[in-house]
């Protein structure tokens, strides 16, 4: 009688192990950051033309729109995945700017950014990036230096 309980106590325990591994596996899964350093050159390289401007705006608030959904962000939009995540962001106000900038340009079919809200809200995307971990530089919120 004591050696089956001890069986299924251990069995238990066992379980329990891989099913906490798995979850944290699954849970903290790394980004491939080469990749998106890959596509965020890409984007650099289209603000070279001024004219590409809002497009660089769409594809970077697409990127991070794929950065929350890999690190498992819940929400329907990326609007929803920003409220969640945003806790995590170093400079969630200009992530934020970037994200309605997006919107904007997307609703309105605008197609004439100026160079400040260029600059600002590709700062904003690269820095959520950053903390999502998809680019290289800054360390998570909350990580000493």
């Amino acid at each position: 009688m004591k050696i089956n309980l001890i069986e299924i106590l251990l069995a238990i325990l066992v379980l329990l192990i891989i099913f906490t591994y798995a979850y944290i596996k699954f849970k903290y899964k790394k980004i491939n950051v080469k990749k998106y350093q890959k596509k965020w050159n890409i984007l650099q390289q289209m603000c070279s033309d001024k004219k590409l401007w809002y497009q660089a705006i769409i594809e970077a608030d697409t990127l991070l729109d794929e950065a929350l959904k890999k690190k498992h962000f819940h929400g329907k939009t990326t609007g929803e995945r920003l409220v969640s995540a945003q806790n995590i962001f170093s400079e969630n106000s200009d992530v934020w700017f970037s994200h309605k900038l997006k919107n904007k340009i997307a609703d309105n079919n605008i197609t004439k950014i100026t160079k400040k809200d260029t600059v600002k809200a590709l700062k904003g995307i690269r820095s959520a990036l950053r903390d999502l971990e998809a680019l290289p530089g800054n360390k998570p919120r909350g990580v000493e230096k």
